[in-house]
């Protein structure tokens, strides 16, 4: 009987070693079929590109700003007032497609007041005020004093900012060409950095493109409230120069010549 439970437990223990021998062995064949590392040679290049446009569009956000008893007496108001500034703007050629709301703004206004016999600050509800911005854009880039002059006399109170940019089609146009120039600009600098050390580009392994993005206009007019007397005096307003610089990530493959 002692015998009998002796080869049992060799047995079991002959069969333990061929499962765990056996589940090596998948660990071995993976490895095998794993790709060793080729030894290739690599070399991580920035390619930049610049260029310097005039923009194309002109963008003027203005609008009205009125104050009366009751909410629907101010926005009624407004409105008004806002039909006569935008008939003065298509008097100048812009058209309704060239003209959006900004923003439209309607609160409560109250008074403070110092209550000294109680020690306490009271306040009373004395209107409402709205606001209403436009935003006027146009490729016409010569009508930024106009339209701030016609729309000073249509009853604009408020001019919030001019400033000029680059349209969407510009946009467009301008990432293409300096992605193009980038990539030529990595290829180029790669090529001089190997030249003394005798390798050349044999490959291209990867190339990181950033987001293209235009850079925020800065306005070239920038106010809270304006009187039209200081407003209406057709002083020019001048566009300038854009510089718009990209750049890319260009990992080379490369060897000795």
């Amino acid at each position: 009987m002692k015998k009998s439970k002796q080869l049992v437990i060799a047995v079991l223990t002959v069969l333990a070693v061929s499962v765990s021998f056996g589940a090596l062995y998948p660990e071995a064949d993976a490895q095998e079929a794993t790709s060793v590392p080729s030894g290739e040679k690599i070399l991580s290049v920035t390619g930049m590109a610049t260029t310097s446009v005039e923009p194309d569009l002109l963008t003027v956000r203005f609008g009205i700003e009125i104050q009366e008893p009751t909410a629907q007496q101010a926005l009624e108001k407004n409105s008004e007032m806002m039909n006569k500034v935008i008939l003065a703007l298509k008097s100048v050629g812009i058209s309704e497609s060239e003209i959006s709301t900004s923003s439209l703004d309607i609160y409560p206004v109250y008074e403070y007041v110092n209550d000294e016999f109680l020690g306490i600050q009271t306040r009373d509800l004395v209107g409402y005020k709205v606001s209403n911005i436009l935003s006027v854009e146009t490729e016409n880039l010569d009508l930024a004093a106009i339209i701030i002059d016609h729309g000073v006399e249509a009853g604009v109170n408020r001019v919030d900012s001019v400033y000029y940019n680059l349209s969407p089609q510009r946009q467009l146009e301008l990432k293409d060409d300096l992605l193009e120039q980038a990539i030529e600009n990595a290829k180029s600098n790669a090529g001089k950095a190997l030249v003394p050390l005798d390798h050349s580009v044999i490959g291209v392994k990867s190339v990181s493109l950033p987001e293209f993005g235009i850079p925020y206009p800065q306005p070239v007019f920038r106010g809270d409230f304006a009187e039209s007397k200081a407003i209406s005096s057709s002083t020019p307003v001048f566009s300038s120069e854009q510089d718009i610089t990209t750049s890319v990530q260009v990992v080379f493959l490369i060897g000795s010549n």
